[in-house]
């Protein structure tokens, strides 16, 4: 296993393959500090330590205005738990971690250094799960970071780094993500643009959702999800999406789905809203039990 720079993974003490749940702080590529979450599985405690070392772990990504701490996702984690282990980690700019959120850009280095943890310690197989933005951020991810390289590589964003545990997902669940940036045509999306753009609106994310976003606009623009969705084969891919979504309707997950061809699955589930608060026991089980089997 490669070694990680000094300080890759501050505040961490856990070593390889920890027999119960940790906390700890992670060290994003741009250097902010993300709070995070590892449990692990709870299927079969004494034949998940033999094989512990070739176990998968799922990493969740949470939804714009989520954390670790938040009980739909603490609710995911509990069920994909019985399948895997799980880390969990907030957003920059959400929960108790640091910087500001870009919706979406450069939470892509966040999500990186959740699952080179995952990696460290000791997970050969792991599987990234996003919600709504996290949906997103999955799916850059899973273009950006490949087996084939430590590193993705975009146009004015993501750099490489030396030295760094392998970053890449080698399976991608999209829950309730947009397919396109800017999309206004909901009425949750211009409650939300008003949020993300105005500083009236900031001033709401921070003080009403406890978020704390980003005054700069994307530049460059980052890779649309719909563009990054053809990009993750060989690697499987499963699209999930509520036919009752308010925020983006079933042309988004069809363009997903379009987008990744023979290398996606596309569920799209009857009365079904919006990302993990919409997300039952029951399919949150169907998930798990995909990611494991893939």
């Amino acid at each position: 296993m490669s070694s990680a720079p000094e300080g890759r993974f501050r505040s961490s003490s856990v070593p390889l393959i920890t027999p119960g749940p940790r906390r700890t702080t992670l060290r994003t590529g741009d250097g902010v500090r993300i709070e995070a979450v590892y449990e692990p599985c709870t299927a079969d405690a004494g034949a998940a330590a033999e094989t512990s070392f070739d176990s998968t772990a799922i990493v969740v990504a949470h939804g714009f205005t989520g954390s670790v701490d938040r009980p739909a996702v603490r609710r995911a984690a509990g069920v994909f738990a019985q399948h895997a282990a799980v880390v969990t980690f907030s957003f920059r700019g959400h929960g108790g971690s640091g910087g500001r959120s870009t919706v979406g850009d450069r939470e892509v280095l966040d999500l990186a250094a959740a699952v080179e943890w995952a990696r460290a310690l000791g997970h050969r197989r792991i599987v990234t799960i996003g919600f709504s933005m996290g949906g997103s951020v999955v799916l850059r991810h899973g273009a950006l970071f490949t087996g084939r390289s430590t590193a993705g590589a975009e146009a004015g964003g993501i750099a490489e780094r030396e030295g760094h545990i392998e970053a890449h997902a080698d399976a991608v669940v999209a829950v309730s993500a947009p397919a396109r940036w800017y999309y206004r045509g909901t009425a949750p999306m211009r409650r939300l643009h008003w949020v993300v753009t105005r500083p009236v609106g900031r001033l709401v994310g921070r003080y009403g959702f406890c978020t704390r976003i980003d005054r700069n606009d994307w530049n460059p623009v980052p890779l649309p999800p719909v563009e990054a969705a053809g990009l993750i084969a060989p690697a499987p891919l499963l699209i999930v999406h509520g036919d009752q979504d308010p925020y983006f309707p079933l042309d988004h997950p069809r363009m997903l789905a379009d987008a990744a061809g023979d290398g996606a699955e596309l569920w799209l589930e009857r009365g079904m809203g919006h990302a993990e608060n919409a997300a039952d026991e029951s399919l949150l089980t169907r998930i798990g039990d995909w990611a494991v089997a893939r």
